[in-house]
């Protein structure tokens, strides 16, 4: 694996009970440090495939390999973002929040600690002793990165995050997610409907055929997003060039 290869899948394939073809053939490598986005059309195996490099289900045939290990299982250098939250309704902010480290074993003291970093910069200070059902979909989507971000894994797997959130969220979510690529270099798989969010996010794009899912192309954005508001980077050509390259390729599908 070169060094600049953080993740690679070998020829992955799964098929689920009752014979349901979802993946065929996938060979794909992430770079490390960058954003990575799995699009195409419903069906066709984008959740399957991330779950798959998250260890949370085992291929049919190929394997998934991660800074040079083979990948067996759930490992402390991926998190999970899940499209529902995944939160314990039970708990409180910071207990989530500092929840994948109380699983491994870290002291009480320097994990409500650390999750209380990550809660603060997520925007949810004083929200610590909240439970889930007290806050709207956009503070949940928030605590469920806050603990992603608390484990602190190089690899943080989004399966459609912000897809539930009204869209002036969304596109601070989309913001808030380019900063913290800039700043904390993790590098991220991301999966979504939204060819323009795939767009306005992505170094690179992975699309995926219908069922069973092929990889028909990898799309390079090559958007300089360096000194750009939002606003610039949703008129730049590229970014409209690489939206429409998208439409029409997947419109094939519809």
């Amino acid at each position: 694996m070169a060094a600049d290869v953080i993740v690679e899948a070998r020829e992955i394939s799964k098929t689920y009970d009752g014979g349901v073809e979802a993946l065929k053939g996938i060979n794909l490598v992430i770079p490390r440090g960058r954003l990575s986005t799995l699009l195409g059309p419903s069906g066709c195996g984008k959740t399957t495939l991330l779950k798959i490099i998250a260890g949370l289900i085992f291929p049919s045939r190929g394997e998934v390999w991660v800074k040079g290990k083979k990948v067996d299982g759930p490992g402390p250098e991926r998190a999970f973002v899940f499209q529902d939250f995944a939160l314990l309704p039970w708990a409180n902010v910071l207990r989530n929040v500092a929840f994948g480290l109380e699983l491994r074993g870290v002291p009480k003291a320097e994990r409500n600690e650390i999750a209380r970093k990550h809660i603060a910069e997520a925007g949810l200070f004083g929200f610590e002793s909240s439970y889930p059902h007290q806050l709207s979909g956009g503070m949940r989507q928030r605590v469920g990165l806050a603990r992603a971000l608390a484990v602190d894994s190089d690899i943080i797997l989004m399966d459609e995050p912000f897809s539930s959130v009204d869209e002036q969220t969304r596109r601070k979510f989309q913001e808030e997610l380019l900063d913290l690529l800039r700043e904390k270099k993790k590098t991220v798989i991301f999966v979504t409907h939204s060819i323009e969010e795939a767009a306005y996010l992505s170094d690179q794009i992975i699309l995926l055929s219908p069922r069973p899912g092929t990889i028909s192309r990898f799309i390079q954005p090559n958007i300089d997003r360096t000194g750009k508001n939002p606003e610039e980077i949703r008129r730049d050509k590229n970014y409209l060039d690489v939206v429409e390259e998208i439409w029409q390729i997947l419109k094939q599908y519809v």
